[in-house]
């Protein structure tokens, strides 16, 4: 019999302070291992998260480090990582990575994979037994094409592969940054694969779940449970026994002065982000339950950097006040949120049908987990190019005509159907990447100045 032992990661989203205990974790399970079983070591995707400090000034680099650290076997792409960089910093990325990074359905604009990404790889034990590990990344195929890159469909891309891969290998692992119901999908259309390592959805499996006679794990979010999947083998390399658990991170031993390594994270991250953005001679004050000036000067914003007609956002994405000598860390430190500008096209009468349904109360007071969305309650909305006057809407001055077509700038996350149901999720949209609102405020407290 031979036991290999593997342990994953998914989710971490730069939550830095349950990393100096999960490394320690890491690294004496590898050392408990290494003599008698088999070790390798995957990370699922969205690793990174650009609301952290150091993240966004190295933009991402420094948890490239960190994974190097532990001697990650290989990663895939999430898209925290895929859309949430410039081509550019995604290109970077890896380019001091001493791991595999495993992701078929990405391509260059030619049709290449870049040079760092490998659809699969192949791993051997000491003894010689074969693991065939294919990665694939979420399907925001017209995000990544707006970024320069080329995504194919994962299940589309992973037919192409399946077969070779298994030919080669003694067992096939997924690395699937896809989410739950994908991974249940594949694991009965796909028997070939042995073990699915999920995220994406942030779903974990105390135990695994076996679909067919594939075993799915995956462990939550932000690193608080780091999974080990252990695998028994027979002299014929054939699967005798195949096991997933969980290690709930809080339960495990305290690393040395853990609370100060992540400490020290951020405020790395703070220095490399102070540069001077403008000096405010008055200061901005948030609330995301008041109409603001400073919720208005970026909603304005927003609708020039889109060049639109008028402009909506919530109030509650500005997380604090700014005054005085604004950096580029307050910038982040206030608005953190990996959310782009968009603009749709609307009749308006649909423009009538959006503006109602944002004024809804229980709307305001929703708590938001996703969507790029980093702060607490959503908080009222506030407009731009738009005027209530006497239970009549007016766009820039003019009375709102049923049937004209206006254009709207709005945060992007209002497009993909959680909030508004009727009008926006079937609109064609137009998203501008990869600026993030922070990116739109900058520029026009820069201005301004």
């Amino acid at each position: 019999m031979e036991r290999i032992h593997i342990y994953h990661t998914n989710d971490i989203h730069s939550h830095l302070e349950n990393w100096p205990r999960i490394e320690q974790f890491l690294k004496q399970q590898r050392k408990q291992h290494q003599d008698q079983d088999e070790v390798f070591l995957f990370d699922i995707g969205d690793f990174i998260d650009r609301w952290h400090p150091l993240t966004e000034a190295t933009m991402g680099k420094a948890s490239i480090e960190l994974l190097n650290e532990c001697q990650y076997t290989a990663v895939t792409i999430g898209n925290n990582e895929g859309i949430n960089l410039p081509h550019d910093g995604l290109e970077q990325l890896y380019a001091a990575s001493k791991f595999d990074v495993l992701a078929a359905n990405l391509f260059q604009k030619n049709n290449q994979h870049p040079d760092w990404v490998k659809p699969y790889q192949i791993y051997r034990t000491k003894s010689g037994i074969r693991l065939g590990v294919i990665g694939l990344t979420a399907n925001f195929t017209h995000l990544y094409e707006l970024l320069g890159w080329n995504l194919t469909e994962p299940l589309n891309e992973l037919k192409k592969w399946i077969t070779a891969v298994k030919e080669q290998s003694d067992m096939v692992i997924l690395l699937s940054h896809l989410g739950l119901r994908d991974d249940e999908r594949i694991a009965a259309e796909f028997p070939e694969i042995d073990v699915i390592l999920g995220a994406h959805t942030h779903h974990f499996l105390e135990n695994g779940k076996l679909v067919d006679n594939t075993l799915l794990a995956a462990a939550g979010k932000f690193g608080y449970y780091v999974g080990h999947v252990t695998i028994v083998l027979d002299s014929k390399n054939s699967i005798q026994d195949k096991q997933a658990i969980l290690y709930d991170t809080k339960e495990l031993p305290a690393a040395l002065n853990e609370a100060q390594i992540a400490e020290a994270f951020l405020d790395k991250g703070k220095k490399l982000l102070n540069e001077r953005v403008t000096t405010l001679t008055k200061p901005f004050l948030s609330d995301p339950f008041k109409e603001t000036e400073f919720s208005l000067f970026l909603c304005k914003a927003l609708r020039e950097w889109c060049h639109t007609e008028c402009a909506m956002l919530n109030a509650g994405l500005l997380l604090g006040p700014l005054s005085g000598d604004v950096t580029e860390f307050d910038l982040l430190n206030i608005c953190p949120h990996p959310i782009n500008p968009c603009v749709v096209e609307v009749t308006g009468q649909e423009l009538t049908e959006i503006l109602r349904e944002s004024m809804d109360k229980s709307l305001h007071q929703k708590q938001i987990t996703g969507l790029g969305f980093r702060g607490n309650e959503l908080g009222l909305f506030v407009y731009d190019g738009i005027r209530f006057d006497s239970g009549e809407i007016f766009i820039n001055g003019e009375k709102l005509e049923p049937q004209k077509i206006y254009t709207l700038a709005l945060p992007d996350m209002f497009t993909f159907g959680h909030f508004f149901k009727g009008v926006l999720p079937h609109k064609n949209k137009k998203y501008f990447l990869p600026e993030f609102l922070r990116d739109i405020l900058k520029w026009k407290l820069k201005t301004q100045s």
